[in-house]
């Protein structure tokens, strides 16, 4: 029977042989046998430390494992687990540090893949997306009080010390000033004292175009806060920019840029004295500045005031006969069939409307806006819906 196992034991063996008589150059042969010159210098040396037995495949396997876990912490691990069953890795970890110390103690994430392994905790998980909606283009404005502009210019600190928050607002068309206020804070609270001081003044314009950013921008559905929540009670339709696009709104960056350079550089010394030099200057800007974008007019030449109407009460929401009506807390929580479904903070004290879509699923609106979908098998939030500008 002959020495010879496999034809890749042989075939590795001729190559070796023929390397030591020397007829062919290495590359001659690494070429024939279609393998590199560091795969036939790896083979000549397993021959040398190994004889034939050494040609054989090896197996790939690691002769050592780096990041295995010890049976020993596994042990401490279950025990643990096992006396306090609603532990979490991150509780788990902090335990077993401060029972046997650092020294080999596995990371919270390697114990929660054992855990999960064991089948005593599961991955979060991710609720499904809710539908889907395209926000309207933005409006080119044709007249005064289309669309409003608002935004707050960076904060700086006057005379004193005192920090403040100007809170500016101008109309797209006419790019008239239609207010400058300092303020302390850009809260909701204190920027809707402002606003309800504007709209008793000017009236109520049909859009107004803001950033995401609060106090105008939120994370939840349809990226409302209450501030622009209360806009769209009062009938205005709030045009959010995309995010990362100052340039949608650069008229206004335009503004604030003048106001930085002629009042933020050397401010008075009291909130009350940058105050009069602001409005002061915005009076200069309005009736005296000449634009270039209305061929060198003044912005108070082309605006063309409303008729002052004050501010009416807002009233709740009211839905078809066919909906249901939920009330929302302040915490953004409505109750139904004993259970608690979040909504969003932002609609909190007013009604949010529910409209069957098919068995057991429901469509949440705020007003006119799509909120999300409420589906009955589930607990928590609700499916918020999904606003993205339209290309």
């Amino acid at each position: 029977m002959p020495w010879k196992k496999n034809d890749l034991v042989e075939q590795r063996y001729e190559l070796i042989r023929q390397m030591r008589v020397g007829e062919l150059t290495v590359s001659e042969l690494c070429h024939r046998a279609n393998v590199s010159r560091q795969t036939a210098y790896k083979w000549r040396k397993r021959y040398q430390a190994g004889r034939l037995r050494a040609l054989a495949d090896q197996s790939r396997t690691a002769r050592k494992v780096f990041g295995k876990p010890v049976e020993l912490w596994l042990d401490r691990v279950r025990r643990i687990r096992k006396r306090r069953p609603t532990w979490g890795a991150r509780k788990l970890y902090y335990r077993l540090r401060q029972d046997f110390g650092a020294a080999g103690l596995p990371s919270v994430s390697a114990i929660t893949r054992w855990l999960r392994r064991w089948g005593l905790a599961k991955g979060k998980r991710r609720r499904k997306p809710g539908p889907l909606v395209l926000r309207a283009a933005l409006r080119a404005a044709r007249r005064s009080n289309e669309v409003w502009t608002v935004d707050f210019k960076g904060s700086y600190l006057i005379g004193d010390g005192t920090r403040v928050e100007p809170l500016t607002v101008r109309d797209l068309y006419s790019r008239y000033g239609l207010l400058v206020k300092l303020q302390r804070s850009q809260s909701v609270k204190e920027t809707k004292k402002s606003f309800v001081k504007l709209f008793n003044k000017y009236g109520l314009p049909e859009r107004i175009r803001c950033d995401n950013g609060v106090p105008f921008g939120g994370g939840g559905p349809t990226g409302l806060t209450r501030l622009s929540a209360w806009w769209v009670k009062l009938g205005i339709k709030v045009e959010f920019i995309a995010p990362g696009r100052p340039d949608q709104n650069g008229a206004h960056e335009q503004f604030h840029r003048v106001y930085k350079k002629e009042v933020a550089r050397k401010p008075a010394r009291t909130i009350a004295g940058q105050q009069r030099r602001g409005d002061r200057w915005l009076k200069l800007y309005n009736q005296q500045r000449p634009h270039e974008a209305l061929g060198m007019a003044v912005p108070a030449r082309s605006y063309r005031k409303q008729k002052k109407k004050r501010l009416k009460p807002v009233l709740p929401w009211t839905y078809a006969e066919s909906w249901e009506r939920r009330w929302v807390k302040s915490n953004g929580e409505i109750s139904r069939k004993g259970e608690k479904r979040f909504v969003g903070e932002a609609f909190g004290g007013d009604y949010v409307g529910l409209k069957r879509r098919r068995a057991k699923v429901w469509r949440v609106y705020f007003g006119p806006l799509l909120i999300g979908e409420l589906h009955e098998h589930e607990t928590g939030n609700i499916r918020t819906a999904k606003y993205r500008p339209r290309k």
